[in-house]
């Protein structure tokens, strides 16, 4: 047996998700450590063990990769999930309050600042970004209130998801915790 026909072959999609796999969780932590204008191909590439070719090679960019990571679920700690118990407002309230405790923690303020600044360079991160924050979930919840009449018929869903994550945005930008009584409030003056 030659040294050849020892060694196991490796098959090319197998090594290529391990390499895509480990890219991500290479630009999650460069992500997470040293911010999103600090983060660079060559960073990543050196983290994961790859060439940038190869990062080049599935990606146009680091707005990209830094998409993909979200998308995946490597950017954020879990999915900020929309309850549904049957009262719309004790679940927006309850996905503020839960949303709101992470932006607050001063460990997650600086991540979230940057993920802001990543969506506002790249519109993927953007909608990528809403959706790890549970907007589809919102959107979904706050529609099936109004069809079931929980709430008004002509609520504008959109607008309403919109205020409830741009709050949440805009106090990690100024760098403001909530208020314990602000998620309730804000629920109340949208739904009224």
């Amino acid at each position: 047996m030659t040294e050849a026909e020892a060694v196991p072959r490796r098959r090319g999609a197998a090594r290529s998700e391990a390499a895509r796999r480990a890219i991500l969780r290479a630009a999650s932590t460069l992500f997470a450590t040293r911010g999103y204008d600090h983060l660079t191909i060559e960073g990543i590439a050196a983290e994961a063990g790859v060439a940038k070719q190869t990062i080049y090679r599935w990606w146009p960019s680091k707005g990209s990769v830094v998409a993909e990571a979200l998308l995946e679920g490597e950017l954020l700690p879990g999915h900020f999930e929309v309850p549904d118990t049957g009262d719309v407002r004790a679940d927006l309230t309850a996905w503020f309050e839960d949303l709101s405790r992470f932006v607050d923690d001063p460990d997650n303020s600086p991540f979230i600042r940057s993920l802001v600044a990543a969506a506002a360079e790249n519109g993927d991160i953007g909608a990528r970004l809403d959706d790890a924050l549970g907007g589809s979930e919102l959107t979904t919840r706050v529609q099936a209130a109004a069809a079931s009449g929980e709430i008004w018929a002509q609520t504008p869903v959109q607008e309403v998801v919109d205020a409830l994550v741009g709050a949440v945005v805009t106090r990690a930008l100024r760098r403001v915790p909530s208020a314990p009584e602000s998620a309730r409030a804000l629920v109340d003056l949208l739904l009224r």
